[in-house]
């Protein structure tokens, strides 16, 4: 029989292990810094009101910003920046580069946060980096006016870990550069997850190992591969590839002396997708796992660049049968490569128009039947506050937590979110009036719960649970953003961003950030 090997918790030690790296990073930069000449740290501080109605800020004023929006009431922020980027006007084999960004917010519920803090160091193509940082996680057209991918989309902060890298395509040097790629490997750490505890219905001897934690330390795993065809010079250029991310590393904690794996072998079944099953335990992934599979065409016009890409989403394992194929977000881009501010006119610098659709989940009556069952986007029976982080989603912000929603909507007392079943239009501008700057986002969604509370209910494999009383009711929102900013004399910066909610999923509110920052 295989010999038993107790997890050794050393997610515990986050701050430990974290704070461990980032010195031998900053030993390196400070060797970099010593080796080069005044190497250039740009600094900026912003001050921030925020004005709302019906004591709620809209969506798209604190939806993908990476959690440092307050999600209710009147406030006031001081924000406070430094970032040493690599010196991209000279070619080095070995750079460092490091961020800072913190904000204190003022109002109702006051509070500091760490919105960015890492060092990170390049040795040829590769980057090594450490620390907290605004990371989204998949293809899309603009990381500023998409509405969110699905696996990352920088709606939560970010989650601290250590990532190796190719962060730039690399040109295989063969045919030309006809091949390139890119990718990433991640470890992180989540801190406390709240978990099912699930030990106490285990034989035979659930608390062998102790009284079961419900909030223990957890993992966090991370990695992409990405792929281009096209030469430099062509036109034409395709891309596909894909991202894993998973919630792992409790799992004695909760299954006893039932789950047989070591630490080692834990992360190779995690790292790898490969199902476990041992005992009473049914075969399953380890852990809570998640990505998209995308693909992208893009082609250069004389003045424009046009992207066209989808993005297609996995959760439970339907996407390997196809069963969710019609699940996705499936976007195209438009950038104009003559843009500049001016100071007269009015000029475009990127058009981006999105359709999300998350309603198949392989849960229709008429859906591929598979053994898990429909996917229920973001809701995970072991990890209960499911893909979120410090209480926001990490994903797409369409899909809706229970405490964003308006109260009195159907919903199961254990899903953290209670709409994952969507359909969004979504389009985004951004370019110049003058001498301002203007970025403007417009979003409709139809919204229709989770399967737990539509008529078809729950499923796995064959088995389904039809639901007649606890059914969510088919709402419709708009949401709408403007903003705009110029930038004056001495690096001094000033900002208006407006927004309106309007529907049934959300509360109707209207509001207004004003923003006045200076960089040196």
């Amino acid at each position: 029989m295989k010999k038993k090997v107790l997890a050794k918790g050393i997610a515990g030690q986050d701050g430990a292990y974290l704070t461990k790296i980032l010195i031998l990073l900053l030993s390196f930069t400070i060797s970099a810094l010593q080796a080069q000449e005044k190497p250039i740290v740009k600094f900026e501080i912003e001050a921030q009101a925020i004005g709302t109605t019906n004591n709620v800020v809209p969506f798209w004023l604190r939806s993908n910003q990476y959690g440092s929006i307050p999600s209710d009431g009147v406030s006031g922020s001081f924000i406070g920046r430094a970032r040493k980027e690599y010196d991209s006007t000279k070619v080095r084999s070995f750079d460092w580069g490091a961020g800072l960004e913190g904000r204190v917010n003022g109002g109702k519920n006051s509070k500091l946060l760490l919105i960015e803090g890492y060092a990170k160091v390049k040795a040829g193509i590769f980057q090594i980096k450490a620390g907290r940082t605004k990371d989204v996680m998949g293809l899309n057209g603009d990381s500023s006016l998409t509405s969110g991918n699905f696996s990352v989309s920088g709606n939560a902060l970010g989650i601290p870990k250590v990532e190796i890298s190719i962060p730039n395509y690399y040109s295989i040097p063969i045919w030309d550069g006809l091949i390139s790629f890119k990718g990433s490997f991640s470890h992180g750490w989540l801190g406390k997850t709240k978990i099912l505890d699930t030990i106490r219905a285990i034989p035979p001897n659930p608390y062998k190992y102790g009284v079961p934690d419900r909030f223990p330390n957890t993992f966090y795993h991370q990695k992409s591969f990405y792929g281009r065809l096209g030469k430099p010079d062509w036109n034409l250029k395709l891309y596909g590839g894909f991202n894993h991310q998973v919630f792992w590393g409790n799992e004695r904690q909760s299954m006893g002396e039932n789950f047989e794996l070591s630490t080692l072998e834990t992360f190779f079944y995690v790292a790898t997708g490969k199902a476990y099953v041992e005992k009473t335990i049914p075969s399953s992934k380890i852990g809570n796992q998640l990505g998209s599979i995308d693909v992208g065409i893009e082609y250069d016009f004389k003045n424009i660049t046009m992207l066209i890409y989808r993005q297609n989403l996995y959760d439970v394992g339907a996407l390997s049968k196809l069963a969710n194929i019609s699940d996705g977000l499936n976007g195209i881009s438009l950038k104009n490569k003559s843009y500049h501010v001016l100071s007269n006119g009015v000029q475009w610098k990127t058009l981006l128009l999105e359709f999300l659709y998350t309603k198949n989940q392989a849960g229709e009556s008429w859906s591929k039947m598979t053994k898990s069952g429909d996917e229920d986007y973001y809701n995970n029976y072991y990890y209960t506050n499911g893909w979120s982080y410090n209480s926001l989603g990490l994903g797409t912000p369409f899909i809706t937590t229970k405490s964003a929603a308006k109260p009195g909507q159907a919903s199961i007392g254990s899903d953290y979110f209670i709409n994952n079943r969507v359909v969004a239009f979504h389009a985004g501008i951004e370019g110049s009036i003058k001498k301002f700057e203007i970025i403007s986002k417009l979003s409709f969604s139809k919204n229709y719960g989770t399967f737990g509370t539509s008529p078809e209910g729950h499923s796995t494999g064959i088995i389904r649970s039809p639901n007649t009383t606890n059914l969510f009711k088919t709402v419709n929102q708009f949401s709408a953003y403007l903003e705009t900013h110029r930038s004056l004399s001495n690096g001094v910066s000033i900002g208006l961003a407006a927004a309106i909610d309007q529907g049934n999923l959300l509360y109707n509110s209207g509001g207004l950030v004003l923003k006045v920052s200076k960089s040196f």
